[in-house]
């Protein structure tokens, strides 16, 4: 979802609120009590029967409801849009506002002076925390430990509500297989298995058992559905594929979202096969509605529902438009409601035209209600109703803790990976000199990352300052700026000057060891950033062979959102630690990282190609007649790459120390197909350091109806280990990991062989065999 701020005559902007605030308390008094849904007073009391559930009274609320009461539940304004004449018609939400004295304003005013006194359910974008930034969710997801999806949808759940903010737009589950695509960054990289392990873990965190708890939220995954692999990698567009491939790959985060409570959805700006995310029936209602038992809401994303509409615009005259499914605004409306898109965010077809829709018998009441009914069901179920304000004057002092800092550093030690270590130039000798150099060295802004909540850029902690406090003879140059700007400015400067590196190498040369930050800014990734050509921007690589030349030791540490082709760093550089955004603890962790108080034990959940042209390149991917041979000429190679390889395969990450993983055994070389086998191995740390491995199982089925990928995930565990220590890993496999979804979504279990791979990557080379039985 885009924030933007925008006037399109659609609200006015949000005035008056302190003076509206007291008038509306008083009003509050005598007018609240009589029929309403909320009583006056701190909290709140439902009027219904302590007794009823919550089906009893959303239907009772709902048979009170005129027609025009019903759409303003179904409209979603953002920041920008709302003020009190829409608090007080009684619209059903508001996202992006941020300031709890004025959410408690208007949450003051729709439930004292709307006639049915419903609150408004309150949204924010808290994508890697609120105030207390965590690693951007590509990170976390290297991490491989859904313990640090937790930690961080935990504190960011505590510090969202307690601002008055009840629902988050978030996860972002779309998996991808496009570096070019800036969003990436959101998600969890290129694999189902993987994401849908961090989905339901951030899911579980951030809603706990109950979600009207004071510090838990609702969540709304998105984007539904495939937005994650649009054509060219360009933000919002078109994506085709087939039905088995949504089934397999992009649909399982969904569906195990879902499984861990999620209650709300958001549906995608693009089409998928045609049909738009926010206008496709089957996606929203056949399959997550009826399929999957979701009776919560879906919402659109900014301007979904309008953007549905042919261009030009009609019926409004402006506003987004460009699909093509639709003639006009009523259309839109029809289309999006009939598909199962419950609520509209920012424009307001819904609204302005859902009683000319029921008039015509384009659309029933009986779906008008649906889509109330959820909404309201949802807002009964956070608790808005008994518990719908929140003590505004005390929500900073549950930001930034010290429990919550601790835990967005070691989430951030736990994200990194470790890419090259050559000649053992990690980790950093802190009694030694220390020249940090590069861009991205002494900056805070960009530590936090694309989708940085409320985050302050004064929250974050530099790598230079994080290095010098572990290592007080530390010295910084920083050779060159990366300063982003967005059209209709002038193109990035990104290092485009070398006129800091003459200070910049003499910065080193006085030094023991260097440390290059280099990579992107938070600019280059995320939201509507989608790049052609993903080197490091600008002269950078030029500043990795300045500092080379002069013999010093050094290291390159990447901040950036996206996997980067860096076969001339890895050429270049004798040590490469990939950061990605870390947080506000960015500095501290890093340094962790560097002068060896954590081991690096993170892994790649993305490929990493060597070149553009070899994307999309990902390690699931299926078999084909020919496969790829360079020392061949008639198969699926490229003439101009000389291997078959990316440049890191996904799941790759070195450590401090070694580690031997041995001994795959089977506990059944046979399975029933409504049975399982367990599979065992043995990781030992064979170095002299203690750090944490990943130990990855990978299955591959070699003759099925349709091809299936050469390798898929099924199980995965990080584990800690002394020097010289053994432990044992298991792994259930079942129907659900052997078995797949054919082209009309239908989950099949084929008898036949099923091969199993073990190891630390995707390139696993331990493997034994069983076979399905019918």
């Amino acid at each position: 979802m885009r924030i933007r701020k925008r006037t399109r005559g659609l609200g006015r902007r949000w005035v008056g609120w302190r003076r509206l605030a007291l008038a509306g308390s008083v009003l509050a008094l005598s007018t609240l009590v009589a029929g309403g849904a909320v009583a006056a007073g701190g909290g709140g009391t439902s009027s219904q029967p302590a007794g009823q559930g919550i089906e009893s009274k959303v239907n009772a609320l709902l048979a009170q409801m005129t027609l025009d009461e019903k759409l303003e539940q179904l409209q979603l304004e953002a920041d920008w849009q709302i003020n009190d004449a829409e608090a007080q018609k009684g619209v059903g939400g508001v996202f992006s506002l941020t300031d709890p004295e004025k959410i408690n304003h208007f949450q003051h005013v729709a439930v004292e002076q709307s006639r049915l006194h419903i609150p408004i359910l309150f949204a924010f974008d808290t994508i890697h925390g609120f105030r207390t930034v965590f690693p951007i969710p590509l990170a976390e997801a290297s991490s491989f430990d859904p313990a640090v999806a937790t930690a961080d949808d935990t504190f960011a759940a505590r510090e969202t509500a307690a601002t008055g903010i009840k629902q988050i737009y978030s996860p972002m589950v779309d998996i991808s297989h496009e570096p070019r695509w800036g969003r990436i960054a959101e998600g969890a990289g290129e694999d189902p298995y993987l994401g849908s392990v961090m989905a339901a873990a951030r899911v579980r965190a951030a809603q706990g058992s109950d979600y009207s708890a004071p510090d838990k939220v609702v969540t709304s995954p998105k984007h539904l559905a495939a937005y994650g692999q649009p054509e060219g990698g360009r933000e919002y567009n078109t994506t085709d594929m087939s039905g088995q491939r949504l089934w397999n790959l992009y649909l399982p985060p969904f569906k195990a979202a879902i499984d861990a409570g999620a209650d709300t959805f958001m549906c995608s700006f693009n089409a998928i096969n045609g049909v738009p995310g926010c206008g496709n029936h089957e996606t929203e209602t056949e399959i997550l509605k009826q399929r999957w038992g979701l009776d919560g809401f879906i919402e659109s994303d900014y301007t979904a529902v309008a953007e549905l509409r042919t261009c030009p615009p009609k019926n409004p005259d402006s506003g987004p438009c460009g699909h093509g499914v639709a003639a006009d605004g009523p259309d839109a409306a029809r289309v999006a409601l009939n598909a199962g898109t419950d609520t509209e965010m920012v424009s307001t077809n819904f609204v302005d035209f859902g009683k000319q829709l029921l008039a015509n018998h384009e659309i029933s009441m009986q779906r008008i209600n649906d889509a109330v009914r959820r909404v309201l069901r949802v807002k009964f179920r956070a608790g808005l109703f008994d518990h719908p304000y929140v003590d505004w004057q005390q929500a900073e002092s549950k930001q930034l803790l010290p429990d919550a800092v601790a835990a967005a550093r070691k989430a951030a030690t736990s994200s990194m990976v470790l890419l090259k270590n050559a000649g053992g130039t990690l980790p950093l000798d802190p009694s030694k000199s220390v020249a940090v150099i590069g861009p991205l060295g002494n900056d805070q802004h960009d530590m936090l990352g694309p989708w940085w909540g409320i985050g302050r850029d004064q929250d974050a902690v530099t790598l230079f300052d994080g290095i010098k406090a572990q290592d007080p003879n530390t010295t910084f140059a920083q050779g060159c700026q990366i300063l982003d700007k967005d059209p209709p400015d002038p193109p990035n400067d990104e290092c485009g000057s070398d006129a800091g590196f003459d200070q910049a190498v003499a910065t080193a040369q006085a030094a023991d060891q260097v440390v290059l930050a280099l990579g992107e800014t938070r600019g280059e990734s995320g939201e509507a950033e989608s790049r052609s050509n993903i080197d490091l921007p600008g002269k950078q690589q030029e500043l990795i062979d300045r500092i080379k030349a002069t013999g010093k030791p050094f290291v390159v540490v990447l901040f950036n959102g996206r996997p980067l082709t860096l076969e001339k760093v890895n050429a270049s550089a004798p040590a490469i630690l990939e950061a990605w955004f870390p947080g506000v603890q960015a500095g501290n962790a890093v340094a962790d990282v560097l002068f060896g108080k954590v081991d690096p034990g993170g892994k790649l959940p993305v490929t990493f190609p060597r070149s553009v042209g070899q994307i999309p390149i990902y390690y699931n991917h299926e078999p084909t007649g020919r496969p790829c041979d360079p020392t061949f000429k008639w198969n699926s190679r490229y003439r101009d790459i000389p291997t078959c390889a990316p440049l890191y395969p996904f799941g790759y990450g070195l450590s401090y120390t070694t580690f031997d993983v041995s001994n795959l055994r089977l506990s059944s070389h046979t399975m029933p197909s409504s049975g399982s086998v367990t599979a065992t191995v043995d990781v030992k740390n064979t170095g002299s350091r203690s750090g944490d491995e990943v130990v990855q199982l990978y299955i591959h089925d070699p003759v099925a109806t349709i091809s299936q990928p050469v390798r898929r995930l099924r199980g995965f565990e990080r584990v800690s280990l002394a020097p010289g220590q053994t432990k044992t890993v298991s792994f259930r496999l079942d129907r659900s990991d052997v078995g797949f979804y054919d082209d009309l979504g239908n989950f099949v279990v084929e008898p036949g062989t099923i091969d199993v791979y073990a190891g630390d990557s995707s390139e696993a080379g331990l493997t034994d065999s069983f076979t399905v039985t019918p």
